[in-house]
């Protein structure tokens, strides 16, 4: 794959996505949640992160909502996007598994002591 790694917080907004359409706020907190609290994104960060994917037609408008006198938009994958993520999964799952095989043969090496 020649396409550079993704960056971890277009990872976590992707996967986000992945399983319903959400607006900004509620990409914010189950970014959070896939985490464990480990990233919190600031609003800034997310919604140029949003545009960006936009305009590489990763996600695109769901559809927009009035709440309480402010425009909610909603955002959802798109088949480009699900196949980057995708992708990315793969090369992480990969890599992990390369990670995984030396470190279990780091432990016998050192008769079974943690690595």
């Amino acid at each position: 794959m020649s396409e550079s790694p993704m960056r971890e917080p277009t990872f976590l907004v992707l996967t986000a996505l992945a399983e319903e359409p959400r607006h900004g706020y509620a990409v914010i907190e189950d970014v959070a949640t896939i985490t464990a609290g480990r990233v919190r994104l600031r609003a800034g960060t997310l919604y140029a992160a949003l545009d960006r994917l936009r305009a590489e037609g990763l996600i695109e408008v769901d559809r927009e909502e009035v709440v309480q006198s402010r425009l909610r938009r909603y955002y959802r994958l798109t088949g480009a996007g699900a196949k980057s993520l995708a992708a990315e999964t793969a090369r992480l799952r990969s890599q992990a598994t390369i990670a995984e095989r030396r470190l279990h043969a780091r432990r016998a090496e050192l008769g079974g002591a943690p690595a």
